[in-house]
């Protein structure tokens, strides 16, 4: 995957994306331009990077309707919306709904750069976000059956001496699957340990903790 992150612009006035591209272009971006909605979404790949600026009206897939499409993707890439007279009623919809910002036409170039420069940051952090999870997913796949009970119980927030009554297993039995889980998720501490699972997505029944 390159690193380079793209700024995509979908409209479907010519003109407002050759006029968006230029500017861009000019401030160092990398820009795609699209027509529509769909042909942004059928050419976007997993691993694309970057940010969306796209128009909040168009024929065919709106410009929240795209927005939706993404989250349903579970697509990381930030979203800025374009917006024209009377429509800022949709541009909070989209704000509520996820999207980064909003840019009202005709452009300030000083706005523009600042909001895809800060959208651009969002994309990057979101890559890593998502990269830290798939790594503390691998550790946690590594565990056995119960070493995954003990930190499920952990996660909760149950004593060593709770977590060997609810698993009828020793203590000291419970010290041990601890400290192997501790290793296989390179966790510095119990605290550490507790935030890499939720992290990771373990959320265990709250009911045990009763």
């Amino acid at each position: 995957m390159s690193d380079e992150q793209t700024v995509f612009i979908v409209d479907d006035d010519a003109a407002v994306r050759e006029s968006l591209a230029l500017l861009l272009e000019a401030s160092g971006f990398t820009i795609a331009q699209y027509e529509t909605g769909n042909a942004f979404l059928e050419a976007l790949s997993a691993d694309s990077t970057g940010c969306l600026i796209i128009d909040v009206r168009m024929p065919g897939l709106s410009g929240l309707e795209v927005q939706k499409r993404l989250v349903d993707r579970n697509a990381t890439l930030p979203v800025i919306i374009m917006t024209g007279h009377g429509d800022l009623p949709m541009a909070v919809k989209a704000m509520k709904a996820g999207a980064v910002d909003f840019l009202e036409k005709p452009f300030d170039l000083a706005g523009l750069t600042e909001s895809v420069t800060n959208a651009l940051n969002k994309s990057a952090e979101n890559l890593l976000e998502a990269n830290q999870a798939a790594e503390i997913g691998r550790r946690l796949a590594r565990l056995t059956e119960r070493e995954r009970q003990v930190l499920d119980e952990l996660v909760i927030g149950n004593l060593n001496k709770v977590i060997a009554f609810n698993l009828s297993i020793s203590p000291r039995t419970v010290e041990i699957h601890r400290a192997h889980a501790m290793e296989k998720m390179q966790a510095r501490n119990l605290a550490h340990l507790v935030r890499l699972a939720i992290t990771a997505g373990v959320v265990p029944n709250i009911s045990a903790a009763d």
